[in-house]
């Protein structure tokens, strides 16, 4: 038996959670790929497995399936701009200002993100109108502590706060 909720009223609860921005991105069919999401997670610790969710209306991820590795991208805290950048349909997201280099595995850097997480896939699976997109960790590597982060539809930086 399926509850029936309204779209705007699930919508104002989820975005009472915070949530980590990344922005997946691969090299696919001679071309880089990517997009934002905030869905990202952790999946396992053994093996290293992490997680994140796309639209199956998503015009990025024909491309994205056919790729051999992907990397998160977690985004820095003055990273907005190109999160929003990222978010943009019909425009060439690795254009002029974004600056990145390939890693080992062609996959796209991002400059001034916290933190790259480079994966191969691992599984997917059909999840009402998203795919649920699994990846084995390969390599990491932390460069900033400072996250971004989305709440009530808004980017925001992490503050600790004195206990």
């Amino acid at each position: 038996m399926s509850v029936m909720i309204d779209a705007d009223s699930f919508r104002s609860a989820l975005a009472q959670h915070a949530a980590g921005v990344v922005i997946v991105t691969a090299h696919s069919e001679g071309v880089p790929v990517g997009l934002t999401a905030t869905s990202f997670t952790s999946a396992s610790l053994d093996p290293p497995l992490v997680q994140f969710s796309i639209d199956r209306e998503s015009t990025t991820w024909p491309w994205l399936r056919l790729a051999d590795h992907f990397t998160v991208n977690v985004l820095g805290g003055d990273q907005a701009p190109l999160a929003t950048r990222f978010a943009r349909r019909g425009i060439d997201r690795f254009g002029e200002p974004t600056r990145w280099r390939p890693c080992q595995y062609g996959t796209p850097l991002l400059e001034g993100a916290a933190a790259h997480i480079v994966c191969r896939p691992y599984a997917t699976h059909e999840i009402g109108d998203h795919v649920l997109v699994v990846g084995e960790v390969l390599e990491t590597a932390v460069h900033q502590e400072r996250p971004l982060l989305y709440h009530r539809g808004k980017f925001g930086q992490f503050r600790e706060s004195a206990l």
